[in-house]
């Protein structure tokens, strides 16, 4: 599994460092441009996350039509050009522009979908946990390396080594990542349409989980600098302090949400407890006039988020059917976008007006809501796989998989010569769907 994954990881980690080494200092450094308000700098932090969510439907669909990827290459490129002028930028607006062209090379979608069609689902959270923990590893050297480069060279050099990165990880998609199989449906309804996902309410809840996680995210990126700086009195060089130690404290609990999600089978209870943390982070932020307990608060933040991450693409990719996957990823990772730019924008904007306060009292009322939606989601661990060697079995008897209850869906994967059947464990079982072939 590491051969498969590992290449992948390495440029999603590449392109991650790229987007995150800015973010620890962006909005002080923002501030200081010409024409910039706190507000045009939120919409800045998270410009590049409009731009994603316009395109991750667009890109996911094509890649299902062309190859993943070719797809990402061409992700990875607009990330370059957007990255060399966000270097080049003297004002708030050519800076602006910048990160919306950045987010334009939506390719977050396409890569989980890659994932998922190299690791079968019995291992996609552990391999999802794997692709999480470079993200972390690469969050955590942009929170140690943004703020002292930053510090030294300016925010332009930030943006030109995340150019570099997107260089480096074009290399890797094409020298190292391996091409996904090949896969035939059998069964009539193979297309599909937006509507069909839509209505799938166990991706909506997973959307709506997304959407909710990542907005808090950019809200308090937004929110910690400007607050240690100005509340607190730490140096822009000296954020790393704030932030180094709740990402390793992050990436143990990712950790153990990998194996309590996974092994133990408490995916859900996981997600619950993420979103509880977000609520207490935010109301030690927002009513501590003590920096040690607002570093706190940043910890306890950083660990909701890290036990989120190496579940929810999996899950988002267990509830899509497997000739959907890239419109759905694109559609999850859409929501996940449009929260990161609505935290940002919405965030500065009542930041400026409101103050801190009474944003923490408006994310507990949104904990609250979104604890409840939670309890609707269903266990993804019902859900397995039979794998049957075509050498094993009577092809020509597939056709008896669409009248079977409990049958979610059913493909043949010709580069492995497997027959994939997804079932509802407690709907039917592993023998009565061997029986259907004699086996």
């Amino acid at each position: 599994m590491l051969k498969k994954v590992g290449p992948l990881s390495a440029i999603i980690a590449l392109r991650f460092l790229g987007l995150f080494i800015v973010l620890p200092v962006l909005s002080v450094y923002a501030l200081e441009l010409p024409y910039a308000t706190k507000t045009l700098v939120g919409i800045t932090i998270g410009g590049y996350a409009l731009t994603q969510m316009l395109f991750q439907v667009p890109f996911g669909a094509l890649s299902d039509r062309i190859g993943r990827k070719k797809t990402i290459a061409f992700g990875l490129v607009i990330l370059f050009l957007g990255s060399i002028i966000a270097a080049l930028a003297n004002d708030i607006y050519t800076l602006m522009a910048g990160r919306f062209l950045q987010g334009a090379g939506a390719i977050g979608a396409v890569a989980s979908a890659l994932l998922s069609d190299l690791v079968s689902e019995e291992k996609r959270t552990s391999a999802m946990a794997l692709m999480g923990g470079s993200i972390a590893l690469s969050f955590a050297i942009s929170m140690g390396l943004g703020p002292v480069l930053g510090g030294l060279y300016g925010i332009g050099v930030l943006f030109w080594i995340t150019a570099v990165c997107s260089i480096f990880a074009l290399i890797v998609l094409f020298t190292k990542v391996p091409n996904p199989p090949k896969i035939k449906y059998d069964y009539e309804n193979r297309g599909f349409n937006l509507k069909t996902i839509f209505k799938n309410d166990q991706l909506f809840l997973m959307n709506i989980t997304n959407f909710l996680q990542k907005g808090m995210m950019t809200l308090a990126f937004l929110i910690i600098p400007i607050v240690m700086i100005s509340e607190f009195g730490f140096e822009k060089s000296q954020l790393w302090k704030v932030y180094f130690p709740a990402l390793v404290l992050g990436i143990f609990a990712m950790g153990l949400s990998a194996v309590f999600g996974e092994k133990y089978k408490k995916s859900k209870l996981m997600l619950m407890l993420g979103v509880v943390l977000f609520g207490v982070s935010y109301s030690v932020m927002g009513f501590t006039n003590s920096y040690m307990f607002f570093i706190f608060g940043v910890a306890l933040f950083f660990i909701g988020f890290n036990i989120h991450e190496p579940l929810m693409q999996s899950l988002a990719s267990r509830y899509a059917k497997v000739n959907e996957r890239g419109v759905a990823l694109g559609v999850f990772n859409s929501f996940g976008h449009l929260g990161t730019f609505l935290g940002g924008a919405l965030g500065g904007l009542f930041y400026e007006n409101f103050g801190l306060g009474k944003i923490s009292l408006g994310v507990l009322i949104v904990v609250l809501l979104w604890i409840f939606l939670l309890l609707k989601l269903k266990n993804p661990h019902l859900t397995k796989n039979l794998y049957l060697k075509f050498s094993e079995i009577d092809l020509s008897k597939i056709g008896l998989l669409s009248s079977q209850n409990g049958v979610i869906e059913y493909y043949q994967n010709e580069s492995e010569e497997l027959l994939v059947i997804k079932y509802n464990s407690i709907k039917t079982d592993e023998l009565k769907l061997k029986q259907l072939f004699e086996i």
